[in-house]
């Protein structure tokens, strides 16, 4: 394959690392593995139009990215929008995406594992249009990440206790507003502190991402107007993954979610795979099962298919 890997040298990890060795030796494993594989480092003002530029050439077969979940975001919806496939190494502070694709979380070992790696299929949402492949929120998290930008930080640890700070904040001030939903043919106005749609469901996991991306379905979530302790119990249930046992939320796994804000804010928000941006009064949501090609560890998809077809009868 023709590939070439654009490494965002203000992404997490890759801050602390040896760039120029770093591009060498990602060349020297790609080659290795027979492909035609060309590394180049940007800064994170700088990758997004560069990947965007290569992702339209004609004769590139795929984009190997490397950066936080920012980086990897933007770069699956290049690929998707452009039909090459897409690589990943992990380098920010969740690695969210890299997770659920089971590519380690080492930034050298992910050289070795994408390398000698195969394409596989998985699934990718939008809303309104706007490619995700993590998750769309808005209420709690919107605000946590609201109350976090707000912060002042220039590390991995110190986001980590930015979040924290702003976590707290908004267990003492949790928001409360009203949705009207259509999924699964339930159609439905609630009042709510929470509305979360992920691509895929979430596993059982405390940092909420999905196990498979192969399941051609959304996860649905609301919560309730949750009181502080509210907050707090389910912050823990989400800690211990086990946010289906909390029966202040509620879980739909449709293929397509429609919101409708009626009394939006101006200046309310919403999260899209990490980002804050403006809510819009209406949000479509849907799932593109199958639609971006990525690269996975070699024999993972039929691993993960063969698991698939077990689980039933479990």
């Amino acid at each position: 394959m023709k590939l070439v890997g654009f490494f965002n040298r203000d992404g997490g990890t890759f801050r602390t690392t040896d760039m120029q060795a770093y591009e060498r030796r990602a060349e020297e494993v790609f080659g290795e593995a027979g492909h035609d594989f060309e590394a180049l480092v940007f800064s994170g003002s700088e990758i997004v139009p560069a990947m965007q530029r290569a992702a339209r050439r004609d004769d590139i077969d795929g984009i190997v990215a490397g950066g936080g979940d920012g980086t990897i975001s933007a770069a699956a919806s290049i690929a998707w929008k452009n039909g090459v496939a897409l690589g990943v190494i992990p380098a920010g502070t969740m690695n969210l995406f890299a997770r659920s694709l089971r590519v380690p979380l080492d930034i050298w070992s992910a050289l070795e594992v994408l390398a000698f790696g195969e394409v596989d299929n998985v699934d990718i949402a939008s809303a309104n249009g706007r490619p995700f492949i993590h998750q769309f929120s808005a209420g709690l998290h919107a605000r946590m990440v609201r109350y976090r930008n707000s912060y002042t930080y220039r590390s991995r640890l110190g986001k980590m206790r930015a979040s924290t700070r702003a976590a707290f904040g908004v267990v003492l001030n949790p928001p409360e507003f009203e949705v009207d939903f259509e999924a699964g043919g339930v159609r439905e106005r609630r009042r709510v502190s929470a509305v979360s749609v992920s691509n895929n469901p979430f596993g059982e996991n405390a940092l909420l991402y999905a196990d498979s991306l192969t399941s051609g379905e959304l996860g649905f979530y609301t919560a309730k107007p949750l009181k502080p302790l509210g907050v707090a119990r389910l912050a823990i249930d989400l800690l211990r993954g086990k946010v289906r046992e909390n029966a202040d939320v509620m879980i739909m796994h449709p293929a397509e979610v429609h919101l409708h804000f009626p009394k939006l804010h101006s200046k309310a928000n919403c999260v899209m795979d990490g980002e804050l941006l403006p809510l819009e009064r209406d949000v479509s949501l849907k799932l593109h099962p199958g639609e971006l090609k990525v690269l996975v560890q070699q024999g993972l998809a039929a691993q993960v298919d063969e698991a698939e077809r077990r689980e039933p009868a479990s």
